[in-house]
């Protein structure tokens, strides 16, 4: 069977995660579309020029009723953020371009992943507007913190990333939480290793929620490191990988939450992410989460019904 991959938004983060996409090999097909028509065929033209340098793979623009097609929609649609804005601020006009699309998936059979900010409470609205079921509707998440935070632990330890296993929960956003308390690298708790210091993580924990801030207070937005995200993410549903990532979802009972749409550690394959795990915390980061919960409810409820977004 062709794996379709449709993505909605051709913006800086849509053509990243399309560049992203097609070096990974997820896809045998990649479909674009954005409201700026000619946008849309501009980056499909330019990305097919290069396909000699990436495992083969159509590149074409489609319109939303052929969306429904894929096995796998991507949504980069909606605003960015500005400098010093919080990805919450963007709630109100990315709440009013999910909701659209959300209803115009309403029946799709496929999974749909939410790129654009605020991820959270923007999955729960899509949700809420299609009718899809919780583990078929996922959000990046808290997979961007999570790389965020090993690859900061990497330079402290003189280590590579992906020897350094540590997980950001909760919120993509200013109350993400980081799992100090199971975090290792190389098998060894980070809390034993040599020379570490329980002092050092509030700071680190600051650098990591901040990270986008200091990408876009530079160049404008973030977009190459939530591209290579995304591509992660759709080759492990695409390929029914059984991965564990720290997507966004509405949660349904894991670790006590209930209606709220955030990350946790999650089993990633060809279903969606229908198994939520519940990971090791410590008192502090269970209560860091339900403070973590309650934003993005006040979040979801800032904004009322979806009909009043019209």
């Amino acid at each position: 069977m062709q794996r379709k991959v449709g993505i909605i938004g051709v913006g800086a983060v849509g053509a990243s995660v399309a560049i992203s996409t097609l070096h990974s090999g997820a896809a045998d097909e990649l479909w674009l579309h954005d409201r700026d028509t000619a946008r849309a065929e501009g980056e499909a033209m330019d990305l097919a020029h290069g396909a000699w340098f990436y495992p083969a793979c159509r590149v074409r623009t489609v319109d939303m009723q052929a969306m429904r097609a894929a096995q796998v929609v991507v949504i980069a649609a909606g605003r960015g953020g500005r400098p010093e804005e919080t990805r919450l601020d963007l709630l109100r006009d990315n709440a009013r371009v999910a909701r659209d699309i959300g209803r115009l998936l309403a029946g799709f059979g496929g999974t749909v992943v939410m790129v654009s900010n605020p991820v959270d409470v923007l999955v729960q609205v899509l949700v809420e507007a299609s009718g899809l079921p919780p583990e078929r509707v996922l959000g990046t998440g808290t997979m961007l913190d999570t790389s965020r935070l090993r690859q900061m632990l990497g330079q402290r330890l003189h280590l590579s990333s992906s020897s350094v296993h540590a997980q950001v929960i909760g919120e993509h956003g200013d109350s993400a939480v980081p799992l100090w308390s199971g975090a290792d690298a190389g098998g060894v708790a980070l809390r034993r290793w040599p020379g570490w210091k329980r002092a050092q993580e509030p700071k680190l924990a600051e650098q990591v929620r901040r990270a986008a801030y200091e990408v876009i207070q530079r160049k404008g937005y973030t977009n190459h490191a939530i591209g290579l995200v995304t591509a992660r993410l759709l080759r492990c549903l695409l390929r029914d990988e059984q991965r564990v990532l720290t997507v966004s979802r509405l949660q349904q009972g894991a670790a006590g939450l209930q209606d709220v749409t955030l990350s946790l550690p999650t089993i990633v394959g060809r279903e969606g992410g229908a198994r939520v795990l519940e990971p090791a915390m410590d008192e502090a980061e269970r209560a860091a989460l339900e403070r973590s919960a309650e934003v993005l409810r006040a979040a979801r409820a800032s904004i009322g019904a979806l009909d009043a977004l019209a």
